[in-house]
């Protein structure tokens, strides 16, 4: 499964009116068979696909290089690691304060995600935290720069997946 980039990589609005080449069948196809299983060897593509292993070694570069694909990521459950509690915050900046909170979330670890979003708040950020306790920590990192509301995860029903292909 693709990742979304972090840091300086990170995807603007603007990139989202994709200037990307026309994806054929073929490339529809490699990237439905790597999303299903991003650890597929490029033999075990090729077979899948009916073409040869230089084939889909170049087609998966150009879609790399062409930023189709953008990432593989690992998958770790945060409660094995101690993190059981999450939260989505939304985020309302006071005036100016826009860029010190992009930086701030940049450098805490407990935002695993930070999403720049349109209406009256200006951020959706996700925190993984060990204990409720733990976020109000968070919070008040961020109460300096804007106001705050947030919601505890209680459950996952639908776990997070790649964007469908055409």
């Amino acid at each position: 499964m693709a990742s979304m980039p972090t840091g300086t990589n990170a995807v603007r609005a603007e990139s989202l009116q994709t200037d990307k080449p026309p994806l054929d069948e073929l490339n529809v196809r490699l990237l439905t068979e790597l999303t299903a299983d991003p650890r597929l060897r490029t033999t075990e593509l090729a077979r899948r696909l009916g073409v040869s292993a230089p084939t889909v070694r170049e087609r998966v570069a150009r879609l790399e290089e062409s930023g189709v694909i953008r990432g593989y990521r690992l998958e770790i459950d945060p409660a094995a690691l101690g993190l059981p509690v999450g939260a989505w915050v939304r985020l309302r900046p006071g005036p100016g304060q826009i860029p010190r909170i992009i930086e701030l979330a940049a450098r805490t670890p407990e935002v695993v995600e930070c999403h720049r979003i349109s209406g009256e708040d200006c951020f959706l950020i996700r925190v993984q935290v060990a204990a409720i306790a733990s976020l109000e920590d968070v919070l008040d990192k961020f109460l300096v720069h804007g106001q705050t509301t947030s919601s505890f995860i209680v459950s996952t029903p639908v776990e997070p997946r790649a964007v469908p292909l055409p």
